[in-house]
């Protein structure tokens, strides 16, 4: 009976605050949606809303726009192959700064008397290796000038285990090629085919490269370059794609890059 008189007399207050807290719910749904005129003009409207906005963290670029960005600046590289066939060995690279500076494998350009350099936009002009880092698999090409509209690519380290990727480069010769993939691993071993070099340390990823992509970009979500791409794996005999890429993180070009942010 104790317990049943407290709540009866609970009743009648609890009523009132359950009522008094709607009534302040409804105002409040008023002035939100039919505001008191000279309370909130349209201009502070728009001024909260934009405010609002500006504090929302932009989503990272789908891949066609990080593609079409990164685009000019890859480029083709090319140079006599050894042996007496003939033709020409082909790999592939990035712009790095206004200069005409570009970063590509070691193996892609080691022992080159001379480097043909092939734009997006389908011109060609002679490159020179400036600087390698062959412990590394790396090297800096040198041209002359760039073509209008080759911005360098923005660098940057960090990547982690899973972080979405985009390859870009000629596999095959086939230039401009864009594959999507994931960063399976880190901190693999991978040896160069054509050097024998080991190198420590790398990405491992399944975007699709094959020969002709080493040199090219490895790129994350928001559009900068991770790594570089350096070769695959295959347990067959086959030179072709079966999962299992590798790059050169772009902390290891210390010895030729300038400090990342």
């Amino acid at each position: 009976m104790i317990r049943v008189a407290w709540l009866h007399r609970l009743r009648l207050p609890l009523t009132a605050l359950g009522g008094g807290v709607l009534g302040v719910l409804m105002v409040l749904l008023y002035l939100s949606l039919d505001p008191p005129a000279g309370r909130l003009s349209e201009a502070d409207i728009a001024r909260v809303a934009q405010a609002r906005i500006d504090a929302i963290t932009p989503a990272p670029p789908v891949e066609p726009a990080i593609y079409a960005a990164l685009r000019p600046s890859v480029v083709t590289i090319s140079k006599a192959a050894d042996g007496p066939g003939g033709g020409r060995d082909v790999g592939s690279g990035v712009v790095i700064d206004l200069d005409g500076s570009i970063l590509t494998a070691f193996h892609v350009v080691a022992g080159a008397e001379s480097l043909t350099v092939r734009f997006h936009d389908g011109s060609t002009t002679t490159g020179t290796v400036s600087q390698e880092v062959p412990e590394r698999d790396l090297a800096v090409v040198a041209v002359g000038r760039l073509p209008a509209g080759v911005e360098p690519a923005v660098l940057s380290g960090g990547v982690r285990q899973g972080d979405p990727v985009l390859a870009i480069g000629a596999p095959f010769g086939l230039e401009g090629s864009v594959s999507r993939g994931v960063v399976s691993a880190l901190g693999r071993t991978f040896v160069v085919e054509k050097t024998g070099q080991v190198l420590e340390d790398m990405i491992q990823f399944d975007a699709a490269v094959n020969p002709g992509s080493s040199g090219g970009p490895l790129v994350d979500a928001n559009g900068r370059v991770v790594g570089i791409v350096s070769g695959i794996i295959n347990p067959t005999s086959d030179s072709v794609f079966v999962g299992l890429g590798f790059a050169v993180p772009i902390e290891s070009g210390g010895g030729i890059l300038a400090p990342l942010d």
